[in-house]
């Protein structure tokens, strides 16, 4: 069997810097360090936090007064901010910064009187955290076509549409030219919402789709991008699975097959993916390779406090 590994794959910088963050932070501030949900989609990388020190909680009111309390890499709404401050926590914030961006543009479309339509997943996080922004009824939550075609909004000049950031790419352009044939004056960000990350993967798993007739795709099944990766997939002619780690694999799915594709969604750490095509190759003999020629070099900077230590022996800038 040939295993075909695609190239960019697994963590992206939003991803990578929010676990930074939880790391960092139980260093500086000591075990119990408290995480308002899941950091990143991952339950490898939430339970490896949580064995160092990490405790996880679906709301702030499980949070003790005064405690140090992480945000997720998803983003959260004023009102979680605003309970973060009445309950005296010290708040760091792992928001993704793209997804930062979005708020951004969120505040800005409210301040000039518009009224928002937001394409993204009824029920994930960083909708729940964008939604928040607006007050009752000046954000409208469009999920599909048909939804695009079926809402209602006050004033068509005054509208400005925003999106989720891990949305599928080809699912969010049919979706804005439905919106556009009815609302041509409507505004959209100057730059695309949907991440650098999340474009990059979807468009090396259509190339690894084109010569792997089965694909897995290593991630979490809420993890919003990881199955917009297995859908991708699926729509390029491959049968696709989505599996946490190797143990969920059905043996079945490779009868008569003779190649397979593997990437994995952004907050799927790579050692498991190694796990994933090593126990492949072991089982049916044959080879892995990347393709894919993207290689990604996006950093984000930390919180102010959270800096790196300098390595051992060098002396910090002044």
């Amino acid at each position: 069997m040939k295993v075909l590994l695609a190239r960019p794959r697994g963590f992206c910088a939003g991803v990578e810097r929010a676990i930074e963050i939880v790391e960092l932070a139980l260093a500086v501030h000591h075990p119990p360090v408290y995480v308002r949900k899941e950091i990143v989609h991952n339950r490898f990388v939430v339970d490896d936090l949580r064995s160092r020190g990490a405790v996880f909680v679906d709301e702030l009111a499980d949070v003790p007064p005064d405690s140090v309390v992480i945000f997720s890499a998803h983003g959260v709404s004023p009102a979680v901010w605003d309970e973060a401050r009445k309950n005296n926590l010290r708040v760091i914030d792992a928001t993704c910064p793209l997804v930062t961006k979005v708020h951004e543009e969120a505040r800005r479309a409210l301040a000039r009187e518009d009224e928002i339509i937001l394409i993204g997943h009824s029920g994930h996080e960083e909708v729940a955290g964008t939604m928040g922004e607006a007050p009752p009824g000046r954000m409208k939550l469009v999920t599909c076509i048909e939804d695009a075609r079926t809402v209602q909004v006050a004033n068509p000049e005054k509208l400005a549409v925003l999106t989720q950031t891990t949305l599928s790419s080809d699912d969010c352009t049919g979706i804005m030219e439905a919106l556009r044939k009815r609302f041509p004056g409507m505004r959209t960000p100057p730059g695309e919402d949907i991440c650098y990350a999340t474009r990059n993967r979807q468009r090396a798993v259509k190339t690894l789709s084109a010569e792997a007739p089965v694909v897995l795709v290593v991630g979490a099944p809420n993890s919003s991008n990881s199955k917009r990766l297995r859908e991708v997939a699926e729509s390029a002619g491959a049968k696709a699975y989505l599996v946490n780690h190797v143990g969920e694999v059905d043996w079945g799915w490779f009868a008569g097959v003779f190649t397979v594709g593997v990437t994995a969604g952004a907050s799927a750490p790579e050692v498991v993916v190694r796990e994933l095509v090593n126990t492949l190759v072991a089982r049916f003999g044959g080879s892995a390779e990347e393709i894919g020629s993207v290689r990604e070099d996006v950093h984000f900077s930390l919180p102010p406090g959270l800096e790196k230590p300098a390595p051992s022996g060098q002396v910090p800038a002044a």
